[in-house]
């Protein structure tokens, strides 16, 4: 049996060498051979350089340098594509998830007969703003997603090659990874753990937001119903509106109504183009969709003969 371990490199150069190493011998533990997948995702510093230098010493070592960044969803679903093992182990390399994990995992998918074993979060990393918004994410993603996605859970899983050939089948450009993973389905079974916390996260706020947006509409129709639904109910007021100013018109009586006019001509207009810029997010989804653009756009790959020809055969 073979165990492949994907990860993505970002900024990874400090922590490659030792994630290498810790997760050879995790792997060799629970498998009679191994394979790395290194997808170098754009990274500004010497990352593709130490992961080179990993596939001239170790012939099962493929790196995969994608022509930029393209983000770290789409950089795992490309390495996920090369992976050729019995099992996939997919992890971050900064080292926040422990590649030791790996022989808990396999001992829980083997007696648990499971397709996937992936890390649960006992409680979330990061400081008080980061812990609360990762958790009211989770609950709106819950209430407005058409497929029931864990919160809490982390990069770091064991894989099935059935899962995974399920899993990298999806060709939607929007790559959204906690979503596909729920939605490929199989049976799935979580493993609390706890992620160490090496500094300051890279995802700003503003990219926390455009990743729930992003995570929402690739998911779920429902602000599009939300949409229909306060369509109804503004319309249902004005009605009552106007029939209250057609009894004071005819009943004589005068209102002085310009504050009020003002404050429902700005909110009916703030919810016009609410409901405009939510339709224009699932219209631009679509147009991304239509156009059929390649996720990434691998510049190269460098793999050794081994590797190379078991993916030929693959």
């Amino acid at each position: 049996m073979k165990v492949s371990i994907v990860t993505s490199l970002y900024r990874s150069a400090p922590y490659l060498p030792e994630f290498y190493r810790r997760a050879k011998a995790a792997a060799l533990a629970v498998a009679a051979d191994y394979e790395f997948v290194l997808v170098d995702d754009g990274s500004p510093d010497e990352s593709f350089a130490a992961a080179a230098a990993l596939r001239a010493a170790d012939d099962r070592v493929t790196v995969v340098q994608l022509s930029r960044n393209f983000g770290q969803h789409k950089a795992m679903m490309t390495g996920l594509a090369h992976a050729t093992g019995e099992l996939v182990f997919l992890l971050d390399c900064d080292l926040e998830e422990l590649p030791e994990w790996l022989t808990e995992f396999h001992a829980q998918l083997v007696a648990e007969n499971a397709d996937v074993v992936y890390g649960v979060q006992e409680r979330r990393k990061g400081g008080a703003w980061e812990r609360a918004s990762g958790g009211l994410f989770y609950r709106l993603l819950g209430r407005l997603s058409n497929v029931a996605i864990p919160p809490n859970q982390t990069t770091c899983r064991l894989m099935t090659r059935e899962y995974v050939a399920a899993l990298v089948a999806h060709r939607e450009r929007e790559v959204f990874m906690a979503g596909l993973w729920a939605a490929t389905g199989f049976r799935q079974v979580p493993r609390p753990v706890r992620k160490l916390s090496k500094g300051s996260s890279g995802y700003t706020f503003r990219k926390r937001l455009t990743i729930a947006v992003d995570s929402i509409t690739s998911f779920s129709t429902t602000p599009l119903r939300y949409i229909f639904f306060a369509g109804v109910a503004v319309l249902a007021v004005s009605v009552f509106a106007a029939a209250a100013a057609v009894v004071n018109w005819v009943s004589g009586s005068v209102q002085a109504g310009w504050t009020s006019l003002i404050a429902s001509v700005w909110f009916l207009g703030g919810l016009i183009l609410f409901a405009q810029g939510v339709t224009a997010i699932y219209l631009g989804k679509v147009l991304s969709e239509v156009k059929q653009r390649p996720y990434t756009v691998v510049r190269r790959t460098l793999a050794g003969l081994r590797a190379a020809a078991e993916r030929r055969a693959a």
